[in-house]
């Protein structure tokens, strides 16, 4: 047995012997949210801190036979770094995709699953997607994307959430550092680290558009960041994000371990990355915009509970209420 496969077997065994010993039966099967039981306590008072993440990050080390299994060493790399970029992977989709985000943008104006820039008209992101359009729909289950995600997870999938990011040249707007499963925790009641992002660059992704950049290996930490949720968070922070974003220090000994890297490609590259990878992109001043189109899948064995913030759950097109096992197409 090689020694990533042995570590992921160890991760495993403690994330069971946590259950074990922090929940009864009945507190683990109705996942009743308390203070004591947060493994992942965030935006709850003053104090902010970095611990260590108690889940794996690649579930299922067995490679299966199939043309679209992530290798030995795309696990071992994604498990150390977080991300992983497929470049060339999805090329024969761009073209009907970014038509079919063209009639979207048209089709759903006025919608609040349009959002705007912070300050100004222009759109921003579009949530839900595979609701409005077949095309979408059943390319997020196409073997190509739903395989390696599974593989990850070590379980079925199911997609918690669609959307395109959109950051016309000149105009788009910056995206503050953080983690996608701190607001899923806190906002959504997404209980463990069991989910990722895949997504598909519609446009080339370059160092002058405002592309993504991560830290790599920060998937391994988890800040639990100062301050509170209000009500209605994300009528703001999908605009302009205020709540769980890490303080400046927090960053800096992230990135002073990690480093930053650009995610970079062209067209119909398709890039995986962890849910609690702390990533963010600047403002696009290039005459170059930059789109990409995201989907956000979680384990079945994940179901998202009540927030952990206590507040009432986001609007259902922002986080899936209903899971059921995506099965894959031929798409």
């Amino acid at each position: 047995m090689s020694l990533f496969k042995r570590r992921v077997q160890t991760r495993l065994a403690d994330c069971s012997a946590y259950r074990a010993a922090n929940w009864t039966n009945n507190e683990w099967e109705d996942n009743i949210m308390t203070t004591a039981q947060d493994i992942y306590p965030s935006r709850v008072g003053k104090n902010e801190t970095i611990m260590d993440r108690q889940d794996p990050v690649v579930y299922d080390t067995h490679i299966p036979d199939s043309p679209h299994a992530l290798s030995q060493q795309d696990l071992e790399f994604f498990n150390d770094n977080g991300y992983l970029i497929i470049p060339d992977y999805m090329t024969d989709h761009v073209d009907d995709i970014n038509a079919e985000a063209l009639r979207l943008k048209q089709a759903l104006r006025g919608r609040e699953e349009l959002v705007l820039e912070p300050d100004s008209d222009d759109l921003r992101s579009i949530f839900a997607l595979h609701n409005f359009s077949n095309d979408i729909d059943q390319l997020s289950r196409s073997p190509k994307i739903l395989e390696p995600v599974q593989q990850l997870l070590g379980s079925q999938a199911y997609l918690m959430q669609s959307r395109l990011n959109i950051k016309p040249a000149y105009k788009g707007k910056s995206f503050p550092w953080h983690s996608d499963f701190e607001t899923w925790h806190v906002e959504d009641g997404m209980p463990r680290m069991r989910a990722v992002t895949a997504w598909i660059m519609l446009t080339e992704n370059n160092e002058h558009n405002g592309p993504l950049y991560v830290v790599p290996g920060s998937h391994k930490k988890y800040v639990s960041c100062e301050g509170t949720t209000e009500v209605d968070n994300h009528k703001r922070s999908l605009r302009k994000q205020i709540a769980g974003v890490p303080r400046p220090d927090s960053i800096d000994s992230l990135v002073k371990e990690q480093g930053i890297t650009g995610i970079y490609g062209k067209p119909g590259t398709l890039v995986i990355h962890d849910c609690n990878l702390l990533h963010g992109s600047p403002d696009n001043l290039s005459p170059w915009s930059r789109e990409i189109l995201m989907f956000v899948y979680n384990s079945i064995e994940n179901e998202v509970q009540a927030p952990y913030s206590g507040l009432k759950r986001r609007p259902d097109y922002l986080s899936c209420p209903h899971p059921q096992p995506l099965t894959p197409t031929s798409h």
